[in-house]
């Protein structure tokens, strides 16, 4: 009987935890709100100073101890200060490496339907002449000439 209230038990810890752990999404609009704040100029130590006051404020809401709070505020505050570094640096590859081969492949691809359109959507030229074919029956598809 025991296990059965055991296994109750672990399952309302756990749907108790996942409902936490939602409560803890709104942190995630504190990323673009972090790159805004570091893209107008605000250093980076302000900026991760004026992200730490929800977070500090939610833990204790929670009912950590200070300690605890800390603890997990400046852990927060450290993933935030990385996603940060990391995000300036796909950004600026994304500026300067993709944006401008993606800008070449376009242009070139709008060029080129441009002059298919312009030829009429005909891209083979009219003065060709066809393939000759075998005339008769007593002539062979290959000359000795053609080689």
């Amino acid at each position: 009987m025991s296990d059965m209230w055991a296994a109750i038990r672990w399952l309302v810890v756990r749907i108790a935890m996942i409902r936490w752990l939602f409560k803890l999404g709104w942190l995630g609009l504190l990323i673009p709100i972090v790159l805004l704040l570091k893209t107008i100029g605000v250093p980076i130590l302000a900026v991760l100073s004026i992200v730490a006051i929800p977070v500090f404020l939610l833990l204790l809401l929670f009912g950590l101890p200070i300690f605890l709070v800390a603890v997990l505020g400046s852990m927060l505050m450290g993933f935030l200060g990385l996603v940060l570094a990391l995000g300036v640096v796909a950004l600026k590859f994304g500026l300067f490496v993709v944006l401008p081969i993606w800008l070449m492949w376009t242009l070139a691809t709008k060029v080129y339907r441009w002059s298919c359109k312009r030829d009429g959507g005909d891209s083979s030229s009219s003065n060709v002449p066809p393939p000759k074919t075998a005339g008769g029956p007593g002539e062979t598809p290959f000359d000795s000439d053609e080689f």
